[in-house]
């Protein structure tokens, strides 16, 4: 169920870990989720896992990535600014599953 709320999250915009185990009722799941994120690269069809970070709008998950920086550069690629690893304005850019989805 992880992935199918991540592959729902759109281009241009980014959730939290947290916000992903709130809306699966796990509200302290935070962390089972970052272990599913880890995992993402290989399912298919493919996860988005680069666009959930930490509450604070932290790549915390960049480590995962074949490379520490393509994290950055995927969430780049779809107009999201990003310095010092974190994203800036991550309000703005904010997803909440639990608003828009009916899963």
């Amino acid at each position: 169920m992880v992935y199918q709320v991540c592959r729902e999250i759109p281009k241009g915009r980014v959730t939290s870990y947290g916000s992903v185990a709130n809306y699966l009722g796990a509200k302290r799941g935070a962390r089972m989720v970052g272990w599913a994120m880890n995992n993402a690269h290989q399912q298919n069809p493919p996860v988005p896992a680069h666009r959930v970070v930490n509450r604070n709008g932290q790549l915390t998950g960049k480590m995962h990535f074949s490379n520490p920086t393509q994290m950055e550069k995927l969430l780049q690629q779809e107009g999201i600014e990003v310095q010092k690893d974190t994203i800036i304005n991550f309000k703005t850019h904010y997803w909440d599953p639990s608003v828009e989805l009916n899963l």
